[in-house]
């Protein structure tokens, strides 16, 4: 492992996230169905992230150091390079602005919290659940 690696992390697209959260991989532009159907009945976060930006492995690795909202909140994960379709849907499908890093927060189908970069908090979020 390289100096840099061991300080910024590896930005491959092996770079899915290892935590607590319980996080479903989107990985199909289907599934954004199935988000918006759980999210009839749960509340659904998606986190997109790019495995090429430092700031988006670190806002990623704060929330996912303060998340504890399993019980309450299905989280769904975003790589949007390996994933930029899906990406781009998300903007249109929930009518928010695509940025990077983003979470987003669907109740009954539609985005009705959207923050990025250094807003990223999983304390906060719990404040909208």
């Amino acid at each position: 492992m390289s100096f840099f690696n061991s300080i910024f992390g590896n930005s491959d697209a092996s770079d899915t996230p290892k935590s607590s959260v319980n996080w479903t991989e989107l990985t199909d532009i289907a599934q954004l169905m199935e988000v918006e159907a759980v999210s009839n009945e749960k509340l659904v976060v998606i986190f997109k992230h790019s495995t090429r930006c430092s700031i988006s492995r670190m806002a990623l690795k704060q929330f996912e150091r303060e998340y504890d909202l399993n019980d309450t909140v299905d989280a769904y994960f975003l790589d949007l390079i390996a994933h930029r379709d899906i990406s781009n849907e998300i903007a249109n499908r929930f009518n928010v602005y695509h940025e990077s890093p983003q979470l987003i927060l669907i109740k009954n189908g539609k985005a009705v919290y959207d923050v990025s970069h250094s807003d990223i908090d999983a304390v906060a979020l719990k404040t909208k659940v």
